[in-house]
């Protein structure tokens, strides 16, 4: 849409929208969007279902931590405080919760099994899409990508060579800075955050457990992410880690080749 707003004459109706869209699909610049095939749509449908589930998960367990602190009870953060709130509401014994509160908690607490059990669900499907697919086990190799962030890829990305490079689909990810540049000086600013959210997410979390792994075990292996640490914080050398990361990705899938470890770790 909105490389379609420019076309559009004057006020937005129906026929106008409809005209806009004839004009710049005409355009030879023109970007489309290749079609997903059925089981990439499938695969992306199990993603963004596991997504859902998630953050209802988390709404949940924010509600019962709410309810009962309006009673004077909590409990530390964690999967473990929420088991023992949910220990307390089925504690009958327990006079501090009323009947009707607890009849209301109960009720969340089993919602709350039902989202983690189905959550855990497409978690193994999500697996064994991974070990059926080719290309998400070579992604699975990169490090910082593991099988959710591989199926995912595979999924939403119909034609790799639909990008021009690496860079390109960095951009498209939403893992590059923006420009405000003018008069042949370039700004540079915040990365742009426009594309895929939720791959952006997982590339960032990946690089995130990378930095992790790499100062609990030390950092000398990665001479470039060393330098990165210095000089920058853990989460702005997180964002560049992760378009590195992205860079890494697209080139395996649009030239179908395995990982292959930089000269100066696997000396």
């Amino acid at each position: 849409p909105a490389y379609v707003k420019p076309y559009v004459k004057r006020q937005k109706n129906d026929a106008m929208d409809a005209e806009a869209i004839c004009e710049a699909v005409t355009r030879p610049n023109m970007r489309f969007v290749p079609t997903k095939t059925v089981e990439q749509q499938s695969c992306l449908m199990l993603h963004r279902a596991r997504h859902l589930f998630i953050r209802q998960q988390t709404a949940v367990i924010n509600s019962i931590r709410a309810y009962l602190a309006e009673f004077g009870i909590v409990a530390p953060v964690g999967r473990r405080g929420v088991e023992q709130l949910l220990e307390v509401v089925a504690d009958p014994a327990d006079g501090r919760l009323p009947e009707v509160a607890r009849a209301c908690l109960t009720a969340l607490g089993g919602q709350l099994r039902a989202l983690k059990g189905q959550i855990l669900e497409f978690d193994r499907r999500i697996i064994a899409w991974h070990r059926s697919n080719a290309t998400s086990k070579q992604l699975d190799a990169i490090p910082g990508v593991g099988p959710a962030l591989a199926t995912a890829l595979v999924a939403s990305i119909a034609d790799p060579k639909a990008f021009r490079s690496g860079r390109d689909f960095s951009a498209w990810v939403g893992l590059v800075p923006k420009q405000s540049s003018s008069g042949g000086k370039d700004k540079l600013g915040s990365i742009s955050k426009q594309g895929d959210r939720y791959l952006r997410s997982l590339f960032t979390a990946g690089a995130l457990a990378v930095i992790r792994y790499a100062k609990i075990h030390g950092t000398g292996h990665r001479p470039w992410l060393t330098r990165l640490l210095a000089r920058r914080p853990t989460k702005v050398a997180a964002i560049a880690l992760a378009n590195k990361l992205a860079r890494m990705a697209w080139a395996m899938m649009a030239r179908n080749e395995r990982y292959q470890e930089p000269a100066a770790l696997a000396a």
